[in-house]
């Protein structure tokens, strides 16, 4: 069980995806050797980037993903002679998985022999999947294509076709005036929790964590150590400064990896927020982390890790013994800290900006909270005595988290229904399975029922009786918006939007407004009836979208203006349903790379980069059915600021049409 969390870590940590577009770790190239009239040796070679490794196809199971390859139309076309075969590998055992990996670094070399059974065969295409691995592993596709003909080997390039050029070509405005896009070369944007909003969530996090059995029993314990054992107070108030800055540095650098997705691709914010799968991997986790708050297990690290860093500050001593007391600290509350970590992680890939940075700032502000008290009990060990002791309460707040984590589940969840247009949870089924959590919540801070690791029953304090109020007036705010007497505005953003609905509704676009999720639909709309474009780039699971169109869209003055002036077109980046066959098309970038588009959100992603280089939700966009850019594009801003917007992009709209 102490693996489960590290793994699903390396779950979410393999989905992110490298842009085929910049650099990636493995280079792959290919050759065939020539054996008979009917057989080949094809032969697939990687050179792999310094300090990256890649997976054997024999690797054992139970650990890292192994190399597979996928061979096309085999048995009809060609037949496999042999098995594939592999160069030179490594073995290193890892404790996380507790096996032996087999694995390559710096080159590998891929060989397998066939027999062609049909004479007319001219390519074979064969595609492989395979991890590549850093301080994390990123899942890969490489797909390898062999030409046979008279001439030497060759490696086929995919080419466009006179459709797929031609619809390419269409996706291209004409757009004027484009360089009103932005202004002062930036795109203006709105306000947003931002980097501190983030610092002070993880800040919060951290004095949630402090409650817990695992950290808080610590305070005093570590803050004597140090007062005591120095020889001197200043040297102690010293060393337990020095100690709560380990802290902060630690939990700051456990961000690290995150940063190695710098050369991600633009739309790696709507990647990691939108991927079906991806949300259901942070479900499923944060599940896991939920029950195990409720006491049905303990999540720990190995304890050989706790042990060694022990041993090593005990050894060590100065100040490398303090970094390592503060390594142990890290891991021996893991099983507190691992969940509220977790779903730190979780809300800041649901934040605007870089998710590492975002998380940085997070895991910092949570440090940061975490070392506090051992700063501040060292300066003033008075203090120590007004500390609440041990016992049944914080056994309460484990519980309390436990629930939250089922509430921010169900979110990830939400967000691969509503990509994935499953109709799971409707928006009234969303609300009603937080209505039973926070209900459920409530009685159990009555005293109603219990959990497996609580204690003698006793008499409910204070604090667990105005907890349960409030989670009581939770459910009946909850309730009053099922039952449409609540807008539930401050959960805007977190239940599936309105229009998401069990029951039938006049309109799927937001506040019943007339939208087209079409671009072309809409053009010939706005040039029937004489109106200018609002364009819409947004995303079935984009929170900030739904926020603007709950908390700005709805007010009176917006709204008119969206729905008597404006032609409305949403075009939904991360939809997930496939296009019609004959609208699938091929689409080359001006590096020359040809990207299949099989999805909506794929044409409208590449519509939204290709002509606004830009990539991020909500982005707004003003243009009069001739193409004009009528004001600079906007994102997230307060309702004022976006009414201002709408009515100076109208006003520029009717002066061009008096000319």
């Amino acid at each position: 069980m102490k693996q489960v969390v590290l793994l699903s870590f390396l779950l979410v940590s393999s989905l992110f995806v490298f842009s085929q577009d910049d650099e990636t770790p493995v280079i792959w190239s290919q050759e065939k050797n020539k054996i008979s009239d009917t057989e080949y040796e094809l032969i697939m070679t990687a050179k792999i980037a310094d300090d990256w490794h890649i997976f054997s196809q024999f690797t054992p199971e139970g650990g890292s993903l192994p190399s597979e390859f996928t061979y096309k139309k085999v048995g009809t076309d060609y037949e496999l002679i042999g098995t594939t075969t592999e160069s030179e590998t490594v073995k290193k055992f890892e404790e996380v998985f507790e096996i032996e990996e087999v694995f390559f670094i710096k080159d590998a070399v891929f060989k397998q022999k066939i027999k062609l059974l049909n004479p007319a065969v001219r390519q074979i295409d064969i595609n492989l999947f395979y991890q590549v691995c850093k301080e994390v592993c990123i899942q890969q596709e490489h797909d390898f294509t062999f030409v046979f003909d008279d001439g030497p080997a060759t490696v086929s390039e995919k080419t466009m076709d006179e459709r797929s050029l031609a619809i390419g070509r269409a996706m291209k405005l004409d757009l004027k005036n484009k360089e009103r896009l932005t202004e002062g070369g930036t795109l203006v944007t709105g306000s947003n929790t931002g980097i501190w909003g983030i610092v002070g969530l993880g800040f919060l996090g951290g004095l949630i964590a402090l409650l817990t059995p695992c950290v808080f029993p610590m305070i005093p314990l570590t803050v004597s150590f140090f007062t005591k054992q120095s020889g001197s107070r200043s040297k102690g108030v010293a060393n337990a400064m020095l100690y709560g800055l380990f802290i902060v540095l630690i939990y700051a650098l456990l961000s690290l990896p995150f940063h190695l997705f710098d050369s991600v691709d633009s739309q790696i914010l709507n990647t990691i927020a939108t991927n079906i799968w991806l949300n259901i991997a942070f479900f499923v986790v944060f599940v896991f982390f939920a029950f195990s708050f409720f006491g049905y297990y303990e999540l720990t690290l190995p304890s050989s890790w706790a042990n060694t860093m022990d041993s090593a500050s005990s050894k060590v001593g100065g100040v490398i013994g303090i970094f390592f007391m503060a390594v142990t600290l890290a891991i021996v509350s893991f099983s507190c800290t691992g969940p509220i970590l977790g779903g730190l992680l979780g809300s800041t890939i649901l934040e605007e900006g870089d998710v590492a940075y975002n998380l940085t700032a997070g895991m910092t502000g949570f440090g940061i909270a975490l070392a506090l008290p051992f700063a501040l009990f060292a300066l003033f060990p008075a203090w120590l005595n007004s500390l609440p002791k041990s016992g049944g309460w914080m056994t309460t707040v484990k519980v309390v988290l436990g629930f939250l984590e089922l509430a921010l589940a169900l979110k990830f969840l939400s967000n691969s229904d509503l990509v994935g247009h499953w109709g799971l949870l409707k928006r009234e089924i969303f609300l009603g399975i937080w209505i039973l959590l926070f209900v459920l919540l409530a009685l159990y801070l009555f005293g109603v029922f219990r959990f497996p690791h609580d204690g003698p029953k006793q008499k409910i304090s204070t604090g667990r009786k105005i907890t349960g109020f409030a989670s009581a007036a939770f459910s009946i705010y909850l309730i009053l918006g099922v039952a449409n007497i609540s807008d539930l505005k401050l959960l805007s953003g977190f239940p599936p939007p309105q229009f998401y609905s069990i029951y039938e509704q006049e309109s799927d676009c937001p506040l019943g407004i007339a939208c087209f999720k079409d671009f072309d639909e809409g053009l010939a709309y706005a040039k029937k009836t004489n109106k200018p474009i609002l364009l819409d780039f947004t995303g079935w699971a984009c929170v900030n979208c739904r926020k603007m169109e709950e908390h700005v869209w709805s007010v009176p003055e917006v709204f008119r203006l969206l729905k008597e002036d404006y032609v409305l077109i949403s075009l939904y980046v991360d939809d997930r349903k496939e296009l019609p066959t004959e609208d699938q098309f091929d689409f080359q970038y001006e590096s020359g790379r040809i990207k299949t588009i099989e999805t909506v959100g794929q044409k409208w992603g590449t519509f939204q980069t290709l002509n606004f280089n830009a990539a991020s939700q909500p982005y707004y966009v003003l243009l009069s059915p001739d193409m004009k850019v009528l004001h600079h594009a906007i994102q997230s801003t307060d309702s004022e600021t976006y009414a201002a917007w709408l009515a100076k992009g109208l006003s520029e709209y009717h002066l061009l049409s008096k000319k």
